[in-house]
Protein backbone atom coordinates (compact mmCIF):
# COMPACT_ATOMS: atom_id res chain seq x y z
CA UNK A 1 0.00 0.00 0.00
CA UNK A 2 2.88 2.44 0.76
CA UNK A 3 4.11 1.89 -2.71
CA UNK A 4 0.55 2.66 -4.19
CA UNK A 5 0.21 5.75 -2.43
CA UNK A 6 2.72 7.90 -3.81
CA UNK A 7 1.45 7.03 -7.29
CA UNK A 8 -2.13 7.17 -6.73
CA UNK A 9 -1.49 10.68 -5.38
CA UNK A 10 0.44 11.73 -8.63
CA UNK A 11 -2.26 10.27 -10.37
CA UNK A 12 -5.19 12.45 -8.70
CA UNK A 13 -2.72 15.52 -8.77
CA UNK A 14 -2.79 15.18 -12.54
CA UNK A 15 -6.15 14.50 -13.22
CA UNK A 16 -7.43 17.28 -11.21
CA UNK A 17 -3.89 19.93 -12.16
CA UNK A 18 -3.80 19.40 -15.68
CA UNK A 19 -6.13 16.86 -17.04
CA UNK A 20 -9.74 18.28 -16.21
CA UNK A 21 -8.55 21.94 -16.46
CA UNK A 22 -7.81 20.74 -20.00
CA UNK A 23 -10.77 19.21 -20.50
CA UNK A 24 -12.88 22.02 -19.71
CA UNK A 25 -10.30 24.54 -21.72
CA UNK A 26 -11.16 22.44 -24.99
CA UNK A 27 -14.65 21.81 -24.28
CA UNK A 28 -14.67 25.84 -24.10
CA UNK A 29 -12.79 26.83 -26.58
CA UNK A 30 -14.75 23.93 -29.02
CA UNK A 31 -18.40 25.54 -28.40
CA UNK A 32 -17.39 28.95 -28.64
CA UNK A 33 -15.51 27.76 -32.16
CA UNK A 34 -18.56 26.06 -33.44
CA UNK A 35 -20.62 29.28 -33.03
CA UNK A 36 -18.28 31.54 -34.03
CA UNK A 37 -17.12 29.35 -36.52
CA UNK A 38 -20.29 28.70 -38.45
CA UNK A 39 -21.28 32.42 -38.02
CA UNK A 40 -18.05 33.73 -39.80
CA UNK A 41 -18.05 30.65 -42.13
CA UNK A 42 -21.47 31.76 -43.61
CA UNK A 43 -20.92 35.25 -43.94
CA UNK A 44 -17.71 34.50 -46.07
CA UNK A 45 -20.58 32.75 -47.61
CA UNK A 46 -22.79 35.75 -48.66
CA UNK A 47 -19.43 37.55 -49.19
CA UNK A 48 -17.78 35.61 -51.74
CA UNK A 49 -21.38 34.49 -53.56
CA UNK A 50 -22.36 38.17 -53.72
CA UNK A 51 -18.72 39.34 -54.60
CA UNK A 52 -18.85 37.23 -57.42
CA UNK A 53 -22.45 38.51 -58.86
CA UNK A 54 -21.09 41.74 -58.66
CA UNK A 55 -17.75 41.34 -60.49
CA UNK A 56 -19.89 39.38 -63.16
CA UNK A 57 -22.16 42.21 -63.90
CA UNK A 58 -19.45 44.71 -63.87
CA UNK A 59 -17.30 42.62 -66.56
CA UNK A 60 -21.01 42.26 -68.32
CA UNK A 61 -21.91 46.09 -68.13
CA UNK A 62 -18.34 47.83 -68.18
CA UNK A 63 -20.31 51.40 -67.99
CA UNK A 64 -20.71 51.18 -64.52
CA UNK A 65 -17.12 52.04 -63.81
CA UNK A 66 -18.25 55.11 -65.08
CA UNK A 67 -20.05 55.90 -62.00
CA UNK A 68 -16.73 54.77 -59.68
CA UNK A 69 -15.89 58.47 -58.16
CA UNK A 70 -19.81 58.56 -57.29
CA UNK A 71 -19.83 55.01 -55.48
CA UNK A 72 -16.47 56.19 -54.14
CA UNK A 73 -18.40 59.52 -52.67
CA UNK A 74 -20.92 57.07 -51.35
CA UNK A 75 -18.88 54.69 -49.42
CA UNK A 76 -16.82 57.29 -47.67
CA UNK A 77 -19.82 59.53 -46.73
CA UNK A 78 -21.41 56.43 -44.73
CA UNK A 79 -17.74 55.74 -43.10
CA UNK A 80 -17.78 59.58 -42.73
CA UNK A 81 -21.31 59.39 -40.92
CA UNK A 82 -21.76 56.38 -39.70
CA UNK A 83 -18.05 54.26 -39.65
CA UNK A 84 -16.06 56.34 -38.06
CA UNK A 85 -15.68 53.87 -35.10
CA UNK A 86 -14.69 51.20 -37.14
CA UNK A 87 -12.77 53.09 -40.07
CA UNK A 88 -9.02 51.76 -39.00
CA UNK A 89 -9.97 47.92 -40.44
CA UNK A 90 -7.82 45.47 -39.59
CA UNK A 91 -5.71 47.91 -38.35
CA UNK A 92 -8.33 48.18 -35.43
CA UNK A 93 -8.11 44.94 -34.66
CA UNK A 94 -4.85 44.83 -34.48
CA UNK A 95 -4.95 47.87 -31.68
CA UNK A 96 -7.44 46.32 -29.80
CA UNK A 97 -5.57 43.25 -29.58
CA UNK A 98 -2.66 45.05 -27.83
CA UNK A 99 -4.65 47.09 -25.88
CA UNK A 100 -8.29 46.21 -25.32
CA UNK A 101 -10.28 49.21 -24.97
CA UNK A 102 -13.94 48.67 -25.90
CA UNK A 103 -16.21 45.76 -28.21
CA UNK A 104 -14.97 45.92 -31.67
CA UNK A 105 -18.99 47.57 -33.17
CA UNK A 106 -20.64 45.04 -34.89
CA UNK A 107 -21.59 47.71 -37.69
CA UNK A 108 -18.04 46.96 -38.46
CA UNK A 109 -19.42 44.07 -40.35
CA UNK A 110 -22.22 45.06 -42.71
CA UNK A 111 -20.16 48.33 -43.28
CA UNK A 112 -17.12 46.56 -44.37
CA UNK A 113 -19.31 44.18 -46.78
CA UNK A 114 -21.37 46.24 -48.91
CA UNK A 115 -18.01 49.31 -48.87
CA UNK A 116 -16.35 46.03 -50.28
CA UNK A 117 -19.12 44.96 -52.86
CA UNK A 118 -19.73 48.83 -53.58
CA UNK A 119 -15.71 49.01 -54.61
CA UNK A 120 -16.12 46.17 -56.12
CA UNK A 121 -19.06 46.83 -58.42
CA UNK A 122 -18.15 49.95 -59.69
CA UNK A 123 -14.56 49.01 -60.64
CA UNK A 124 -12.13 49.67 -57.90
CA UNK A 125 -9.13 47.34 -57.40
CA UNK A 126 -9.24 45.69 -53.90
CA UNK A 127 -9.31 42.01 -52.85
CA UNK A 128 -11.56 40.61 -49.72
CA UNK A 129 -9.19 39.01 -46.93
CA UNK A 130 -9.46 42.29 -45.38
CA UNK A 131 -13.66 42.79 -45.43
CA UNK A 132 -13.58 38.77 -44.29
CA UNK A 133 -11.21 39.55 -41.01
CA UNK A 134 -13.08 42.32 -40.34
CA UNK A 135 -16.64 40.61 -40.03
CA UNK A 136 -14.83 37.66 -38.32
CA UNK A 137 -13.24 39.99 -35.93
CA UNK A 138 -16.72 42.26 -34.98
CA UNK A 139 -18.63 39.10 -34.90
CA UNK A 140 -16.28 37.46 -32.59
CA UNK A 141 -15.88 40.18 -30.14
CA UNK A 142 -19.43 40.14 -29.54
CA UNK A 143 -19.17 37.57 -27.55
CA UNK A 144 -16.77 39.56 -25.21
CA UNK A 145 -20.11 41.52 -24.36
CA UNK A 146 -21.96 38.55 -24.72
CA UNK A 147 -20.09 36.31 -22.01
CA UNK A 148 -18.32 38.90 -20.01
CA UNK A 149 -15.13 37.82 -21.11
CA UNK A 150 -11.80 38.62 -19.34
CA UNK A 151 -9.44 40.49 -21.91
CA UNK A 152 -7.27 37.44 -21.83
CA UNK A 153 -9.82 35.24 -23.57
CA UNK A 154 -11.33 38.56 -25.76
CA UNK A 155 -7.44 38.27 -27.33
CA UNK A 156 -8.35 34.72 -27.86
CA UNK A 157 -11.74 35.36 -29.49
CA UNK A 158 -10.37 37.88 -31.71
CA UNK A 159 -7.66 35.47 -33.40
CA UNK A 160 -10.13 33.10 -33.50
CA UNK A 161 -12.62 35.41 -35.66
CA UNK A 162 -9.50 36.08 -37.77
CA UNK A 163 -8.34 32.47 -38.46
CA UNK A 164 -12.48 31.98 -39.27
CA UNK A 165 -12.48 34.72 -41.60
CA UNK A 166 -9.17 34.35 -43.56
CA UNK A 167 -9.12 30.53 -43.39
CA UNK A 168 -13.12 30.60 -45.17
CA UNK A 169 -12.32 33.00 -47.73
CA UNK A 170 -9.67 31.17 -49.28
CA UNK A 171 -10.12 27.94 -48.51
CA UNK A 172 -7.10 27.56 -46.21
CA UNK A 173 -7.84 26.11 -42.70
CA UNK A 174 -4.39 25.46 -41.71
CA UNK A 175 -2.97 28.80 -43.39
CA UNK A 176 -5.81 30.87 -42.04
CA UNK A 177 -5.29 29.39 -38.54
CA UNK A 178 -1.36 30.56 -38.41
CA UNK A 179 -1.89 33.69 -40.25
CA UNK A 180 -4.26 34.42 -37.08
CA UNK A 181 -1.27 33.83 -35.11
CA UNK A 182 1.81 35.21 -36.69
CA UNK A 183 0.13 38.78 -37.85
CA UNK A 184 -0.39 39.57 -34.54
CA UNK A 185 3.20 40.45 -33.60
CA UNK A 186 6.02 40.20 -35.97
CA UNK A 187 8.75 37.50 -35.00
CA UNK A 188 5.94 35.85 -32.91
CA UNK A 189 4.03 33.29 -32.73
CA UNK A 190 1.13 33.19 -29.65
CA UNK A 191 0.55 29.14 -28.70
CA UNK A 192 -1.77 29.85 -26.08
CA UNK A 193 -4.46 30.72 -28.86
CA UNK A 194 -3.41 27.71 -31.41
CA UNK A 195 -6.09 24.85 -30.09
CA UNK A 196 -9.11 27.78 -30.72
CA UNK A 197 -7.50 29.16 -33.80
CA UNK A 198 -7.47 25.59 -35.28
CA UNK A 199 -10.94 24.97 -34.23
CA UNK A 200 -12.91 28.05 -36.11
CA UNK A 201 -10.45 27.81 -39.00
CA UNK A 202 -11.40 24.25 -39.77
CA UNK A 203 -14.99 24.94 -38.95
CA UNK A 204 -15.63 28.22 -40.69
CA UNK A 205 -14.03 26.99 -43.70
CA UNK A 206 -16.75 23.58 -43.66
CA UNK A 207 -19.77 26.28 -43.27
CA UNK A 208 -18.31 27.83 -46.06
CA UNK A 209 -17.69 25.52 -48.60
CA UNK A 210 -19.71 22.24 -46.64
CA UNK A 211 -22.36 23.81 -45.67
CA UNK A 212 -23.24 26.46 -48.63
CA UNK A 213 -21.23 24.72 -50.70
CA UNK A 214 -18.99 27.97 -51.64
CA UNK A 215 -16.15 26.58 -53.51
CA UNK A 216 -12.97 28.46 -53.94
CA UNK A 217 -10.78 29.13 -57.29
CA UNK A 218 -7.96 25.93 -57.66
CA UNK A 219 -4.69 26.28 -58.93
CA UNK A 220 -2.23 23.82 -60.28
CA UNK A 221 1.84 23.55 -60.27
CA UNK A 222 2.18 20.61 -62.54
CA UNK A 223 6.13 20.73 -62.87
CA UNK A 224 8.11 20.65 -59.80
CA UNK A 225 11.82 20.01 -60.73
CA UNK A 226 14.45 18.56 -58.40
CA UNK A 227 15.23 20.46 -55.15
CA UNK A 228 19.10 21.12 -55.97
CA UNK A 229 21.65 23.70 -55.34
CA UNK A 230 21.52 24.86 -58.55
CA UNK A 231 17.36 25.46 -58.52
CA UNK A 232 18.42 26.65 -55.04
CA UNK A 233 20.38 29.40 -56.24
CA UNK A 234 17.55 30.32 -58.80
CA UNK A 235 15.04 31.01 -55.88
CA UNK A 236 17.28 33.20 -54.10
CA UNK A 237 16.60 35.97 -56.36
CA UNK A 238 13.16 35.15 -57.13
CA UNK A 239 12.11 35.59 -53.45
CA UNK A 240 14.05 38.92 -53.12
CA UNK A 241 12.28 40.66 -56.16
CA UNK A 242 8.82 39.27 -53.73
CA UNK A 243 9.87 40.67 -51.16
CA UNK A 244 10.70 44.12 -53.16
CA UNK A 245 7.70 43.61 -54.64
CA UNK A 246 5.85 43.48 -51.23
CA UNK A 247 7.79 46.61 -50.02
CA UNK A 248 6.56 48.59 -53.16
CA UNK A 249 2.82 47.52 -52.53
CA UNK A 250 3.15 48.18 -48.98
CA UNK A 251 4.81 51.49 -49.03
CA UNK A 252 2.47 52.34 -52.23
CA UNK A 253 -0.77 51.96 -50.43
CA UNK A 254 0.52 54.28 -47.37
CA UNK A 255 1.58 56.54 -49.36
CA UNK A 256 -1.66 57.76 -51.03
CA UNK A 257 -3.31 57.20 -47.83
CA UNK A 258 -0.85 60.08 -46.54
CA UNK A 259 -1.02 61.79 -49.77
CA UNK A 260 -5.33 61.97 -49.35
CA UNK A 261 -5.49 62.43 -45.82
CA UNK A 262 -3.34 65.60 -46.28
CA UNK A 263 -4.43 67.13 -49.19
CA UNK A 264 -8.41 66.21 -48.74
CA UNK A 265 -10.01 67.45 -45.55
CA UNK A 266 -13.38 65.83 -46.30
CA UNK A 267 -12.95 61.67 -46.32
CA UNK A 268 -16.00 61.32 -48.55
CA UNK A 269 -13.99 63.48 -51.10
CA UNK A 270 -10.71 61.05 -51.02
CA UNK A 271 -12.38 58.39 -52.98
CA UNK A 272 -14.33 60.19 -55.13
CA UNK A 273 -11.00 61.60 -56.64
CA UNK A 274 -9.58 58.62 -56.10
CA UNK A 275 -12.52 56.96 -58.21
CA UNK A 276 -12.02 59.77 -61.08
CA UNK A 277 -8.22 58.60 -61.37
CA UNK A 278 -9.45 54.86 -61.68
CA UNK A 279 -12.23 55.02 -63.96
CA UNK A 280 -10.25 57.17 -66.30
CA UNK A 281 -7.38 54.96 -66.42
CA UNK A 282 -9.29 52.06 -67.14
CA UNK A 283 -10.59 53.93 -70.53
CA UNK A 284 -7.37 54.91 -71.46
CA UNK A 285 -5.80 51.73 -71.51
CA UNK A 286 -9.38 49.74 -72.62
CA UNK A 287 -8.84 46.83 -70.68
CA UNK A 288 -10.37 45.47 -67.31
CA UNK A 289 -7.94 42.88 -65.85
CA UNK A 290 -6.24 45.25 -63.14
CA UNK A 291 -9.55 46.12 -61.52
CA UNK A 292 -11.20 43.73 -59.18
CA UNK A 293 -9.57 40.63 -57.65
CA UNK A 294 -8.19 40.04 -61.03
CA UNK A 295 -8.45 36.31 -60.49
CA UNK A 296 -8.56 35.39 -64.37
CA UNK A 297 -5.48 37.06 -64.67
CA UNK A 298 -3.95 34.98 -61.63
CA UNK A 299 -5.58 32.01 -62.99
CA UNK A 300 -3.33 32.54 -66.42
CA UNK A 301 -0.34 33.41 -64.82
CA UNK A 302 0.65 29.56 -63.80
CA UNK A 303 0.43 28.93 -67.82
CA UNK A 304 0.29 31.65 -70.26
CA UNK A 305 2.85 34.60 -71.04
CA UNK A 306 1.32 37.89 -69.37
CA UNK A 307 2.86 41.52 -70.17
CA UNK A 308 5.65 42.04 -67.85
CA UNK A 309 4.42 44.73 -66.35
CA UNK A 310 1.06 43.54 -64.82
CA UNK A 311 2.17 43.30 -61.53
CA UNK A 312 3.75 47.24 -61.43
CA UNK A 313 0.01 48.66 -63.17
CA UNK A 314 -1.57 46.25 -60.47
CA UNK A 315 0.26 47.57 -57.55
CA UNK A 316 -0.82 51.03 -58.75
CA UNK A 317 -4.53 50.72 -59.18
CA UNK A 318 -4.96 48.95 -55.75
CA UNK A 319 -2.67 50.90 -53.66
CA UNK A 320 -4.52 53.94 -55.54
CA UNK A 321 -7.75 52.26 -54.67
CA UNK A 322 -7.53 51.31 -51.07
CA UNK A 323 -5.45 55.02 -50.28
CA UNK A 324 -7.95 57.48 -51.52
CA UNK A 325 -10.76 55.20 -49.13
CA UNK A 326 -12.23 52.69 -50.72
CA UNK A 327 -12.68 49.22 -48.73
CA UNK A 328 -11.80 45.62 -49.54
CA UNK A 329 -8.54 43.83 -48.77
CA UNK A 330 -5.07 43.42 -50.15
CA UNK A 331 -4.23 39.97 -50.49
CA UNK A 332 -5.56 38.96 -53.38
CA UNK A 333 -4.33 41.52 -55.20
CA UNK A 334 -1.12 40.76 -53.82
CA UNK A 335 -1.41 37.38 -55.41
CA UNK A 336 -1.93 38.97 -58.27
CA UNK A 337 1.30 41.08 -58.24
CA UNK A 338 3.30 37.94 -57.03
CA UNK A 339 1.87 35.35 -59.54
CA UNK A 340 2.51 38.04 -61.87
CA UNK A 341 6.24 38.98 -61.19
CA UNK A 342 6.46 35.30 -61.01
CA UNK A 343 5.23 34.67 -64.42
CA UNK A 344 7.63 38.06 -65.66
CA UNK A 345 10.62 36.24 -64.18
CA UNK A 346 10.25 33.01 -65.76
CA UNK A 347 11.65 35.02 -68.65
CA UNK A 348 15.51 35.10 -66.83
CA UNK A 349 14.69 32.41 -64.51
CA UNK A 350 14.97 28.71 -65.89
CA UNK A 351 12.66 27.27 -63.28
CA UNK A 352 8.99 26.25 -64.52
CA UNK A 353 6.38 29.27 -65.42
CA UNK A 354 3.88 27.47 -62.51
CA UNK A 355 6.31 27.63 -60.32
CA UNK A 356 7.68 30.77 -60.27
CA UNK A 357 4.21 32.18 -60.57
CA UNK A 358 3.08 30.08 -56.83
CA UNK A 359 6.12 31.05 -55.52
CA UNK A 360 5.26 34.48 -56.10
CA UNK A 361 1.90 34.30 -55.66
CA UNK A 362 2.22 33.37 -51.40
CA UNK A 363 6.44 34.91 -51.55
CA UNK A 364 4.82 38.39 -52.20
CA UNK A 365 1.89 37.95 -49.83
CA UNK A 366 4.74 36.67 -47.12
CA UNK A 367 6.64 40.18 -47.46
CA UNK A 368 3.28 42.30 -47.34
CA UNK A 369 2.44 40.66 -44.12
CA UNK A 370 4.98 39.44 -42.07
CA UNK A 371 3.71 36.20 -41.72
CA UNK A 372 6.04 33.71 -43.87
CA UNK A 373 4.64 30.63 -41.87
CA UNK A 374 1.40 30.80 -43.34
CA UNK A 375 2.43 31.82 -46.18
CA UNK A 376 4.29 28.60 -46.39
CA UNK A 377 0.79 26.74 -45.29
CA UNK A 378 -1.02 28.38 -47.89
CA UNK A 379 1.08 27.40 -50.73
CA UNK A 380 1.32 24.18 -49.52
CA UNK A 381 -2.63 24.10 -49.27
CA UNK A 382 -3.37 25.44 -52.87
CA UNK A 383 -0.84 23.80 -54.86
CA UNK A 384 -0.03 20.76 -53.30
CA UNK A 385 3.18 19.38 -50.71
CA UNK A 386 5.52 19.06 -53.89
CA UNK A 387 6.38 22.15 -54.33
CA UNK A 388 6.67 22.74 -50.41
CA UNK A 389 10.40 23.61 -49.74
CA UNK A 390 10.42 26.37 -53.21
CA UNK A 391 7.20 27.71 -51.68
CA UNK A 392 8.68 27.92 -47.87
CA UNK A 393 12.20 29.39 -49.30
CA UNK A 394 10.73 32.35 -51.55
CA UNK A 395 7.84 33.24 -48.28
CA UNK A 396 11.37 33.40 -45.97
CA UNK A 397 13.50 35.39 -48.57
CA UNK A 398 10.50 37.50 -49.07
CA UNK A 399 9.81 38.45 -45.61
CA UNK A 400 13.39 39.09 -44.87
CA UNK A 401 13.74 41.30 -48.08
CA UNK A 402 10.37 43.02 -47.45
CA UNK A 403 12.06 44.52 -44.56
CA UNK A 404 8.92 45.00 -41.82
CA UNK A 405 7.29 47.88 -43.95
CA UNK A 406 3.67 45.69 -43.86
CA UNK A 407 0.42 46.69 -45.09
CA UNK A 408 -0.76 46.51 -40.94
CA UNK A 409 0.80 49.96 -39.79
CA UNK A 410 -0.30 48.89 -36.54
CA UNK A 411 2.06 45.65 -36.34
CA UNK A 412 4.26 45.25 -34.14
CA UNK A 413 7.57 43.79 -33.63
CA UNK A 414 8.53 41.21 -31.15
CA UNK A 415 11.77 42.35 -29.04
CA UNK A 416 13.78 39.04 -29.07
CA UNK A 417 16.28 40.99 -26.37
CA UNK A 418 13.73 41.86 -23.73
CA UNK A 419 10.29 40.13 -25.03
CA UNK A 420 8.24 43.40 -24.86
CA UNK A 421 6.87 44.61 -28.11
CA UNK A 422 8.77 47.48 -30.15
CA UNK A 423 6.38 49.35 -32.62
CA UNK A 424 8.24 50.11 -36.12
CA UNK A 425 9.61 53.03 -35.00
CA UNK A 426 11.93 50.34 -32.28
CA UNK A 427 9.26 52.14 -29.58
CA UNK A 428 8.71 49.92 -26.24
CA UNK A 429 4.96 49.55 -26.35
CA UNK A 430 4.89 47.24 -23.44
CA UNK A 431 4.36 43.32 -22.28
CA UNK A 432 1.49 41.13 -24.11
Amino acid sequence: MSNSNPNLLLISKYIFQELLPNMAFTAKWLILALVIGTLVGSASALFLTSLNWVTNYREANTWIILFLPFGGFFIGWVYHRYGTSVVKGNNQLLEEFYNPLKIIPLRMAPLVLFGTLLTHLFGGSAGREGTAIQMGGAIADQFTKWFKLTNGDRKMIITIGVAAGFSSVFGTPLAGAVFALEWLIIGRVRYESILPAFLAAIIANFACEGIWLVHHTQYSVPIVPAFDIINVLWVIPAGICFGLAARLFSKSTHFWSNFFSRKIKYPPFRPLVGGVIIAASVFIIGDTKYIGLGIPTIVDSFSQDLPWYDFLVKIAKTSLTLGSGFKGGEVTPLFYTGATLGNALSGIIPLPVALLAGMGFVGVFSGATNTPLACTLMGIELFGALPGVYIGLACVLAYLFSGHSGIYHSQVLGSPKNEGLLNKKGKKLGDL
